[in-house]
């Protein structure tokens, strides 16, 4: 089984799930949870163990954030984007794609690396240049994801 589709299983990811998680309400908190969670590791440095209340906060949040929202239709950028998202997860895109998006995850990846490395040594500059590199890769992916999806609307109308 492919590395997307066991974090989809994870994420109990169905046909009505994806819908929900494509809601743009969805996507915006699923970004605004990078700096609350970076805020809530750092926080250890003030408060101690309890910055794993937030840590612990923001987990819940970001599962239950795929279930809260209410389904839509891929009218805007965002939902477009996931709706492509689900069909790369179900191996419905062609190999342009698969590439780009592959440069695109390790580029995140390495994104995430600066910010635990940033979270890790209590330093601004890493923890701030891989969230920049983290969104505009997740951004840059979210756009792809969208032409994906467009493509495949065009092909199979």
């Amino acid at each position: 089984m492919k590395s997307h589709n066991v974090v989809a299983g994870v994420h109990g990811m169905t046909g009505e799930t994806w819908k929900k998680h494509a809601n743009p309400w969805s996507v915006w908190t699923r970004f605004a949870a990078i700096p609350a969670f970076e805020l809530a590791v750092w926080s250890r440095e003030w408060i101690g163990w309890w910055s794993l209340a937030g840590v612990a906060v923001i987990v819940v949040w970001l599962w239950l954030n795929v279930r809260l929202f209410s389904p839509v239709e891929p009218e805007s950028w965002a939902a477009r984007g996931i709706y492509g998202e689900q069909l790369h997860v179900e191996g419905r895109a062609p190999a342009a794609h698969r590439v780009v998006l592959r440069l695109l995850i390790v580029a995140g990846l390495i994104g995430f690396a600066f910010i635990a490395w940033g979270l890790t040594v209590l330093e601004i500059w890493p923890l701030a240049f891989g969230t920049t590199l983290l969104v505009l890769a997740q951004l840059w992916r979210i756009d792809r994801y969208g032409l994906l999806y467009e493509q495949h609307q065009s092909q199979n109308p």
